[in-house]
């Protein structure tokens, strides 16, 4: 339980970041470490410790990939600072998987992330109706929101949006409270939703119509999810937004192209370790723009395999429990492995909706990534464990 506190605690600090405020710059605290300290020492004493999942192998051994594809090279020095900019997000893995050890502590996360995302959203509203949030945070030149620190780009506040609607949406189904609690979190889908139109995010509209064909094909089948998606792109175009110049030919679409086909020669030239953790930039003058593409040209053909698997498990981990059907008898089995399935749906549409960003985004490093892996990895071994 002590270890869950300290987790949470730092959960909340990585979402609403209130140490990356300009009025806590004088105070010189390095709050975020040491929540982040607290949580290992209080999992370092805890009597359970989960190591049931391929993840728990794969990232480590992602981690020594992104080492290995600088020390190579001959750069001991950036090696070592790759890997040390990466490891919060391990530590931060390991740390969320092993702490939510029971269904009513998925819950608690996802009531979390979705009431930290509610903040960021009402901070863009004020944000975008005055200029500036109570953060000291201003709109950026061409008006999309933003927040501080992680968030302080409106597309990484858009992904924070887009995978907190699905646990929205099931938070607010669970009823409660005469539909007050229904009305209370779907309400709350709809700041959410006008939070990404406030930050303009292409791939958090694109994000948002591909989680809406996700759920459609796991509940209705392909032909809905397909007939309804397609609608949907369409009346996101009706919209007035970026997407409007969403072609070939315009500089930014043009620009991503360039992008990948460097990333793909990146790796055809250094297909084991690639060209070396953060050094894309270094070999073009623009980002990968894909997440993909930016992890197979950064650690070549290792380094992606270690990370897709990754990413790749989690996925069969939500499907297998969505398309799983056990035959119960007991009335009290059959609607807890009920609610086990809604949250595992959840979970799935977020990872759909994320990358789906990511696809148009380098995000392949982010923590937000690995806190949501976490909650995918510990949902399926709470769900086994049962």
């Amino acid at each position: 339980m002590m270890m869950f506190v300290f987790v949470l605690i730092y959960l909340m600090l990585v979402l609403l970041r209130p140490q990356d405020y300009p009025q806590m710059a004088g105070f010189g605290i390095p709050i975020l470490p040491l929540a982040m300290v607290s949580a290992a020492i209080a999992w370092v004493f805890s009597r359970e410790k989960r190591f049931n999942a391929p993840q728990y192998l794969l990232l480590p051994l992602f981690l020594v990939a992104l080492f290995l594809s600088l020390a190579v090279t001959g750069w001991i020095g950036g090696a070592r600072i790759a890997a040390v900019d990466f490891l919060p997000c391990v530590i931060s893995f390991f740390l969320l998987a092993n702490a939510v050890n029971r269904p009513s502590y998925t819950r608690v996360i996802m009531t979390v992330i979705v009431l930290c995302a509610f903040v960021l959203a009402v901070h863009g509203v004020q944000q975008a109706s005055s200029g500036v949030g109570w953060t000291g945070q201003t709109t950026v030149e061409d008006g999309r929101i933003q927040y501080v620190g992680i968030f302080s780009d409106p597309n990484d506040l858009g992904m924070l949006f887009v995978i907190s609607i699905p646990m929205a949406v099931y938070l607010g189904s669970r009823g409660g409270f005469l539909g007050m609690r229904r009305l209370f979190w779907f309400c709350g889908c709809l700041l959410l939703c006008y939070g990404i139109y406030l930050t303009n995010s292409r791939g958090s509209f694109l994000a948002v119509v591909t989680m809406t064909a996700v759920y459609i094909w796991i509940q209705r089948g392909r032909v809905w999810a397909a007939m309804l998606g397609a609608g949907a792109l369409v009346l996101l175009r009706l919209m007035p937004s970026r997407l409007d110049q969403l072609n070939v030919q315009e500089s930014s679409a043009s620009g991503r192209i360039d992008a990948w086909y460097e990333g793909m020669q990146m790796f055809i030239t250094h297909p084991l370790l690639g060209v070396g953790a953060g050094q894309f930039t270094q070999h073009h003058y623009l980002t990968a723009h894909n997440s993909i593409i930016l992890v197979l040209a950064e650690t070549g053909i290792i380094g992606f395999a270690l990370w897709f698997a990754f990413i790749g498990y989690g996925f069969w981990m939500m499907y297998r429990i969505v398309r799983f059907e056990p035959e119960f008898e007991d009335e009290d089995d059959i609607l807890e492995w009920q609610d086990a399935r809604t949250i595992a749906l959840a979970l799935l549409v977020a990872l759909s909706g994320f990358f789906a960003a990511a696809f148009f985004l380098s995000r392949s490093y982010v923590i937000l990534l690995y806190l949501l892996s976490a909650l995918v990895v510990a949902h399926h071994s709470n769900v086994l464990a049962r």
